[in-house]
């Protein structure tokens, strides 16, 4: 049984120990395959967003090994945690999209309005038939749907597929260098077999802990866009160790992850929007001091950000071969260094070949 602890961890703690699980201390000599299941996952709203992701912590990364791992239908892009687009491994996807699937089918419910008199069982079948015949665009779906029922509502008739099905993103869609229209199909049809978790929650739960821990349960909950895993936790509690944050919340781990010291230096990072280090948590002080709250932010949009120390420092965009950071408060000018470097190298791997960096403000 292990040992329960009632040490204190502050936010650079948390902050370090975070960071080590994201494998943003220090650049990871891991194959892509095996950093999407470590993270369990890349948010993938948008098509580039996972190879920055990738950039930013495994060493050597080149955009051409997930666009491979794609295009051989090893990881997908499908709707998981929190209703959003993520890229998983295949075997992840087959897990964490039954986790999450009492969640999308609340989702329905919110669009039942413009649902009157539509059977949800047959029109997930009528939905997986058609997308098995061959990919379709969701404007396909909404219209062959509208072929059935012509009085619902075309929106929620697309949501209601969406969250019925395991529905899957088709390269070439996705894949580095290379363009396509959204096409989708179910994940069955795409990657083989029927699927099935085999792992329960209570090993999501210590994969998620294993990625993104120290954590309470209101942090896991935050992350997967789920309630009621206090049991799953409780359940695990010989396994753990517990610890408190600085407001007294109790945090979760597993006894044998790396927390470093506080002290450990960590390197300025790059990561793109939506980056699911500044997602997963309910409280987000370990990355996002409380006085830049929100400026990581304009409006609905995510931005794509700056680590500095570990902690969310700047925001960054890029137009052709220059890279331009704003940087939320005075910087040393051998931090400075340090971050024209890193977004330099970042341009070289992702980008259209060497670029520069300039410091400035960057509008709205």
């Amino acid at each position: 049984m292990a040992s329960l602890t009632s040490s204190v961890l502050g936010a650079r703690a948390l902050n370090r120990a975070t960071l080590a699980r994201q494998l943003l201390l220090s650049r990871a000599e891991m194959p892509a395959r095996g950093a999407v299941a470590h993270l369990l996952g890349l948010q993938a709203q948008n098509v580039k967003p996972p190879y920055f992701q990738l950039h930013a912590r495994l060493a050597g990364f080149r955009p051409e090994e997930l666009g491979r791992l794609m295009e051989e239908r090893e990881v997908v892009r499908m709707v998981t945690m929190r209703s959003t687009l993520h890229t998983h491994t295949v075997e992840d996807a087959r897990i964490l999209r039954p986790l999450v699937q009492g969640a999308r089918d609340r989702e329905v419910g919110y669009f039942r309005k413009g649902l009157v008199g539509v059977d949800l069982g047959v029109l997930a079948e009528r939905a997986r038939g058609y997308v098995e015949e061959e990919p379709r665009t969701m404007g396909e779906i909404r219209e062959e749907l509208l072929r059935v029922w012509p009085g619902a509502d075309p929106q929620s008739l697309s949501v209601a597929a969406r969250c019925l099905l395991p529905l899957v993103k088709v390269t070439p869609r996705g894949v580095w260098g290379r363009s396509g229209q959204v096409r989708l199909t179910t994940l069955e049809n795409w990657a083989g077999g029927g699927g099935g978790a085999e792992e329960g929650i209570e090993d999501v739960v210590l994969r998620y802990l294993g990625a993104f821990g120290p954590a309470s349960v209101k942090d896991m909950q935050t992350w997967a866009g789920l309630t009621r895993l206090r049991e799953a936790f409780e359940r695990l509690r010989p396994r753990l160790v517990t610890f408190r944050d600085e407001t007294g919340v109790e945090l979760f781990d597993l006894p044998d992850a790396p927390r470093p010291d506080p002290g450990t230096p960590a390197p300025p990072r790059f990561l793109p929007e939506f980056d699911n280090l500044l997602l997963s948590h309910a409280d987000r002080t370990r990355v996002v001091p409380p006085e830049f709250k929100g400026r990581n932010a304009s409006g609905n949009q995510s931005r794509c950000v700056v680590l500095v120390d570990g902690f969310l420092g700047g925001v960054w965009r890029s137009e052709g071969d220059v890279l331009t950071v704003e940087l939320f408060r005075e910087t040393a000018g051998a931090v400075k260094e340090e971050i024209a470097a890193d977004g330099e190298a970042m341009l070289a791997a992702l980008g259209d070949g060497p670029g520069k960096v300039r410091f400035g403000s960057i509008p709205g």
